[in-house]
């Protein structure tokens, strides 16, 4: 890793510091509550200022609406984003996930259709994996998927925890298309319109009052042979391409709280003496700096890895496993430090505009999106680490025959 700018990329970063500074809106000590749908909308106005410039999905290739730039370039931009108050990973799965996924297994010209689209943010895309009875499970899905002598697919069964779908115009869905081999062989994904007939959204509302995850059901929505990824009972594979891009994002977009842990450090008292001097409080402050150090130092590791040509691997794990948790630690420990003032909701008046009152009600859902702890567990044991595999008593066998199916 080279933490240096080359001579281009610090010619870069002073051209988007003085885009931003014209254009984005700064962060203020004292943040209002926005509603969920007034920060979509901000996001989805920023992201059509943001393409306007040239500045959309920098490390895509121009002909499919980016800028035809680097993996640094974009790191660039989101070191130097973060300093403003936009919502700019708003949308990181579908241009994340969904992105990658249609480069790779689409052809032109529906390649070049969705992709810019999607990179001017003229539609917003989910992906639809987990299901009620699969949990971590995905290759466990039930949604099923069966062709028609016309080449058409019918696709029927139930999401859940689908991120945004209730503001996406298409998703990427996967499903079982054949019960008779492994259930990993058996898996087959498609584009699907969000809109179209036989797709309902329901929104859940969360205990932080936001609306962020749906239920999605499927009655006979059809989708057209086209809009497959990749080849029938390949399904597997594409979904392994997603969630790669999808441990790299989560990643760089899960807040792990220790920048807002030491901006309260700094400034609190505990019975009238800084509170920075408490032994426990700099225990805590060393722990946390040290693991907030590590996965910044992984995440441009891996980062750097993609830069010159390589694939997000399952390293990414670590950071996502380590980042959830540790908000979550950060937010009781500093709500237990705050007393009665931690029950103080308000922005206006809270520490850290309620940082740690709102963390510590969205941080659990966090540690299930994406892959729960135990999954990022076994995904670094075996595939980081190279330990043996679990033992699994459905290997081999066929999805139907499987006991629980």
């Amino acid at each position: 890793m080279d933490f240096k700018d080359t001579p281009e990329q610090a010619q870069f970063r002073e051209q988007i510091r003085a885009w931003l500074k014209e254009n984005a809106q700064p962060k203020t000590e004292t943040e209002t509550v926005r509603e969920l749908s007034a920060r979509y909308q901000q996001a989805r106005a920023w992201y059509k200022k943001k393409a306007a410039a040239g500045y959309a999905c920098l490390e895509w290739p121009k002909k499919y609406g980016g800028a035809g730039l680097t993996p640094i370039h974009k790191l660039i931009w989101s070191q130097e984003v973060a300093h403003y108050d936009e919502p700019d990973d708003y949308f990181v799965i579908g241009l994340g996930n969904c992105g990658p996924a249609i480069m790779h297994f689409t052809e032109e010209p529906l390649r070049s259709k969705l992709l810019q689209r999607m990179a001017a943010n003229e539609d917003v895309w989910c992906q639809l994996f987990s299901e009620p009875g699969a949990g971590s499970d995905v290759a466990g899905l039930k949604t099923s998927a069966k062709q028609a002598d016309n080449g058409e697919w019918r696709i029927n069964g139930q999401k859940i925890w689908t991120s945004g779908a209730a503001h996406c115009d298409y998703g990427v869905v996967l499903c079982r298309s054949d019960t008779t081999v492994s259930k990993y062989k058996g898996l087959t994904m498609f584009i699907i319109d969000m809109r179209q007939p036989g797709v309902e959204v329901r929104p859940i509302k969360q205990m932080d009052r936001g609306q962020h995850f749906n239920e999605v059901f499927f009655n006979d929505a059809v989708v057209s042979d086209q809009y497959r990824l990749g080849a029938v009972g390949g399904g597997w594979e594409a979904a392994l391409l997603v969630l790669m891009n999808e441990r790299m994002a989560i990643t760089a977009a899960v807040p792990n709280g220790f920048a807002e842990f030491f901006e309260f450090v700094r400034s609190a008292e505990l019975d009238g003496k800084p509170i920075r001097n408490h032994p426990l409080v700099r225990d805590r402050l060393a722990e946390w700096h040290c693991m907030d150090a590590g996965v910044r130092a992984g995440f441009y590791r891996m980062f750097t890895a993609v830069a010159q040509g390589g694939m997000p691997g399952a390293e990414g794990a670590i950071g996502k496993l380590v980042a959830g948790k540790m908000n979550q630690d950060i937010a009781q420990f500093t709500l237990q430090l705050m007393g009665a003032a931690g029950a103080i909701h308000d922005p206006k008046i809270a520490h850290e505009n309620a940082y740690f009152q709102d963390a510590i009600l969205y941080t659990p859902g966090i540690r299930l999106a994406g892959g729960t702890d135990e999954i990022m567990r076994n995904i670094i044991a075996e595939q980081v680490l190279g330990l043996p595999q679990e033992p699994r008593a459905d290997k081999g066998i066929a999805f139907e025959d499987i006991p629980s199916n």
